[in-house]
C-alpha cells in the first residue's frame, strides 16, 4: 500500500477515475470510514499530543494548574456560603420547630381537659338517668334494654376474663441487603392496619365479648388504619408494642384463636420479620369504653 493510499485510510487514489472514456470528469477519491476504523488504531488526538511531545510544545504546566487552583477556591466560596447561610436559617428553624412542638402539646392537652369534661358530664348524666328510670317497672325494663344496647355499642366500660395478645416490632432487620422483606418502603415497620384488622376480626370470630386495642376500645365506628409509619386506632395513634385485649372465655377462646388467620399471619411474620407475638390468658381485664357518635343515617342489612 502506497503513502498516498494510508493517508486516505486505504482507500486508492485511483478510485472513481473513468480510463475507457476521454474527457470524463475526476472524482474526488474520499476514504472510507470502515476503512479508516479498521486501518487506523490509534486515535487523530493521541497522535497530535504525541506530536506536540515530541517537538516539545505541550501546554503550559503552569497555566493548567492555575485553572484547577481557581476551580477549587469557587467550590470552597461556594460551600463556605452554604454553610454560612444554613447557620443563618438554623436558629430561626429551631424556632419554628420548637413553636410548633408547643402548639401540638396545648392541642393535646385542651383535647385531653375536653374528654374528661365530656366523661364527667356524661358520667353525669347518666347518674341521673338510672335515678329517674329505676323507680318503676317499665324504667327498669327500659334500663335493661338500654344496658344492651350500649354493651353492644362498646359504650360501657367492661372487665372480666380474656385473652392479651402482645406484637411487638423487630427492633431491625435480619438482612437490610434483601429489600423484599421491607413491607413498607423507608421504614423499619413491619406490622400494618390490615394486620391489626384481621386480628380483631379472628377474635370476634373466635368468641371475644369486647375488644381494645392500644388501649382503644373496638365499637361500631371504630377504625384501625395506617397513616404514614403510624398506627390509628379511632383516629388516636398507638405506639408499639401492641397490645390487644380480649374479654371473652379464656380457655375456648384461646383454642379457637390459635387456628385463626389472623395468628396464622402473625405467626408467618413473627418467622419471616422477626416480629414479636405473645398470647396468654387472664383472670380479669379491664376495658375502657367507647367513644359514641351520633347516627344520622342507618339502613339494615338486607333491606330494600
Amino acid at each position: 500500500m502506497s503513502e498516498a493510499e494510508r493517508a486516505l485510510g486505504g482507500y486508492s487514489p485511483d478510485a472513481g477515475r473513468n480510463a475507457h472514456r476521454a474527457g470524463a470528469p475526476t472524482l474526488i477519491p474520499v476514504p472510507s470510514l470502515l476503512r479508516s476504523l479498521l486501518s487506523e488504531h490509534l486515535d487523530p488526538g493521541y497522535a497530535a499530543a504525541a506530536e506536540r511531545r515530541r517537538v516539545g510544545t505541550s501546554p503550559d504546566k503552569a497555566s493548567h494548574w492555575g485553572w484547577q487552583l481557581l476551580a477549587g477556591l469557587m467550590v470552597a466560596a461556594v460551600f463556605a456560603a452554604a454553610a454560612a447561610q444554613a447557620q443563618s436559617v438554623a436558629p430561626a428553624t429551631q424556632e419554628t420547630r420548637q413553636m410548633l412542638a408547643g402548639g401540638v402539646r396545648n392541642a393535646q392537652a385542651a383535647t385531653d381537659d375536653g374528654t374528661a369534661r365530656r366523661d364527667a358530664l356524661a358520667a353525669q348524666v347518666e347518674a341521673e338517668r338510672r335515678s329517674r328510670l329505676a323507680g318503676d317497672e317499665r324504667g327498669r325494663q327500659l334500663l335493661g334494654d338500654l344496658d344492651v344496647a350500649e354493651f353492644a355499642a362498646a359504650a360501657t366500660a367492661v372487665h372480666g376474663p380474656g385473652l392479651t395478645l402482645t406484637v411487638t416490632e423487630p427492633t431491625a432487620a435480619r438482612d437490610l441487603s434483601d429489600v423484599s422483606k421491607q413491607r413498607v418502603a423507608g421504614s423499619t415497620q413491619v406490622i400494618l392496619d390490615r394486620d391489626l384488622q384481621l386480628v380483631v376480626n379472628s377474635l370476634w370470630a373466635s368468641g371475644a365479648e369486647a375488644i381494645a386495642v392500644g388501649g382503644v376500645r373496638i365499637g361500631p365506628n371504630v377504625t384501625v388504619r395506617q397513616a404514614g409509619g403510624g398506627l390509628l386506632v379511632d383516629n388516636q395513634p398507638i405506639a408499639n408494642p401492641y397490645v390487644v385485649l380480649a374479654v371473652g372465655p379464656p380457655h375456648g377462646m384461646h383454642d379457637a384463636f390459635d387456628q385463626s388467620p389472623g395468628l396464622q399471619r402473625l405467626r408467618i411474620l413473627e418467622a419471616s420479620y422477626g416480629v414479636g407475638v405473645g398470647v396468654s390468658e387472664a383472670d380479669d381485664l379491664s376495658l375502657p369504653a367507647s367513644s359514641v357518635r351520633e347516627v344520622n343515617f342507618a339502613k339494615q342489612i338486607g333491606s330494600k
